[in-house]
């Protein structure tokens, strides 16, 4: 019995998301490398993962894909501002398009107010032909510089291997 239990819990880590070594293993085929210390995982989070980072630097991050529906065949620049609503006094600092791990990007940096806070906002979009990867980095506009190179590093590890 304990064998068939092993088993079992093999085939069901191979079928869901996981962490190994610092590193994101997502069931919809891609990975992540993990910033360094400080970031912890957000409980219940709505995104493949989210991560969260308390004082005296705090801010937040996550991946999420979409590998199915409509969204793959958006402009990227579409899905971009998708990723922003529900900011108010929003202004629109930089947007360019780029490259992350040979996949067509969009980056854009939004300052703006959530739930009465200035926040600023950097927003990545990779899309490929099967899916669409969002990136996100918020934190309060006084603490953003603190997060931004780990964000970028989180954002340029992106691996996209097996389909899901």
């Amino acid at each position: 019995m304990p064998v068939a239990a092993c088993a079992l819990l093999l085939l069901a880590g191979c079928s869901a998301d996981r962490i190994e070594r610092g590193v994101f293993h997502s069931r919809k085929g891609y990975e992540v490398r993990l910033p360094a210390s400080g970031w912890l995982l957000a409980s219940g989070a709505k995104a493949d993962l989210e991560l969260r980072r308390g004082g005296p630097a705090p801010g937040g991050m996550l991946v999420d894909a979409t590998c199915e529906g409509s969204s793959p065949r958006r402009p990227l620049g579409v899905l971009a501002r998708h990723l922003v609503f529900g900011l108010t006094d929003r202004s629109d600092v930089e947007s360019q398009e780029t490259v992350v791990g040979g996949r067509h990007a969009v980056r854009s940096l939004v300052r703006g107010q959530r739930d009465g806070a200035r926040v600023a906002v950097e927003a990545v979009v990779v899309k490929d032909g099967r899916c669409v990867y969002d990136f996100l980095y918020v934190a309060p506009a006084d603490h953003f510089e603190a997060g931004r190179s780990d964000f970028r590093g989180f954002v340029e590890s992106l691996a996209v291997g097996r389909e899901p």
